[in-house]
């Protein structure tokens, strides 16, 4: 009997890893308006941290009444410790230094979550991967050797130390992901406004006017539901992939605030070294991702039939 062939041609991709990499696409656009809203002239005399405690006040009043199975564990402390630290870093980042610099220094994330998989955890990597790393360390590099020249170097070492801690958030939702997502994008969100609400009340950041509405769409928009789409790719997509995707985010930030906000004396143009750096590490992304060639498959290889020796009469 033949062996069925079936059985030798290599399987499809799954549905879902590709649903897994939509939603984190979903979540990239929306993230990316983060810069329309941070660099908006309503907000020019707050903090970073005052921001931060709005924008996660108001994500987690949305996101708490639809939270179903909660489950408390101190597996979720490095996760809210790191996405506390995230934010408060972040939005200081942005506030300055120009919008896409914060961007593309806390989207090197990609390049630690990459190492701690290799290295700490042991999944497995590709070659490319180590493309992807290399051209995002020159990227970076790039930024960061002419932003530190600059007067006020404190919105690079921002962006780097959130760079770190995105990239814990990264790998500890990817090791919860057996958790309900709105969960723990609720927690987290909740944390966060805790830890930060002194800034605020000591700042006396009030919000007045249309800055309630900003700061409701700042919370559920850029911020609750892009993690909540995160959050649940990583059921099936490697975090330093899902985290490589995310690269789209910087793209597209620039081009929300250049949109919004280019006519008012705020503004700030990216330097070309941005685009330098920022192209250096969608480069890389490009090439860890796009296939010039479809992958050659093996043919299945069938056993010919078994022929009987033919009779011999009497």
């Amino acid at each position: 009997m033949s062996r069925n062939p079936t059985k030798l041609i290599p399987a499809a991709p799954s549905p879902s890893n590709h649903r897994g990499r939509y939603w984190v696409l979903a979540a990239a656009v929306l993230w990316s308006t983060g810069g329309f809203f941070a660099k908006a002239p309503d907000f020019l005399a707050w903090s970073g941290g005052s921001l931060a405690f709005w924008r996660a006040l108001f994500a987690c009043l949305v996101l708490l009444p639809l939270v179903r199975g909660a489950r408390f564990s101190m597996r979720l402390a490095p996760m809210v410790i790191a996405f506390a630290t995230m934010n408060y870093f972040f939005l200081n980042a942005m506030k300055q230094t120009e919008a896409s610099n914060a961007i593309w220094l806390q989207n090197t994330a990609p390049i630690w979550v990459l190492l701690f998989n290799a290295f700490v955890l042991r999944e497995p990597i590709h070659r490319r991967d180590w493309m992807m790393l290399a051209f995002g360390t020159f990227g970076i590099g790039t930024i960061l050797a002419f932003e530190l020249r600059s007067a006020d170097p404190m919105g690079v070492v921002y962006g780097v130390i959130s760079a770190f801690t995105y990239a814990g958030v990264v790998v500890s939702l990817r090791s919860l992901r057996d958790e309900n997502p709105i969960w723990l994008i609720a927690v987290n969100h909740m944390v966060t406004a805790v830890v930060l609400a002194p800034i605020a009340v000591g700042e006396h950041a009030w919000p007045e006017g249309r800055q309630w509405i900003l700061l409701f769409m700042f919370g559920v928009i850029q911020m609750g539901c892009p993690y909540v789409l995160f959050a649940q790719s990583l059921k099936t997509t490697p975090s330093h992939e899902a985290s490589a995707i995310t690269l789209l985010e910087p793209v597209l930030t620039p081009v929300w605030v250049f949109l919004a906000w280019r006519s008012h004396p705020s503004y700030e143009s990216p330097q070309w070294w941005t685009f330098l750096g920022g192209g250096l590490i969608l480069f890389g992304l490009a090439a860890r991702f796009i296939r010039l060639k479809p992958p050659k498959t093996q043919p299945p290889k069938t056993q010919p039939p078994k022929t009987q020796p033919p009779r011999q009469s009497r």
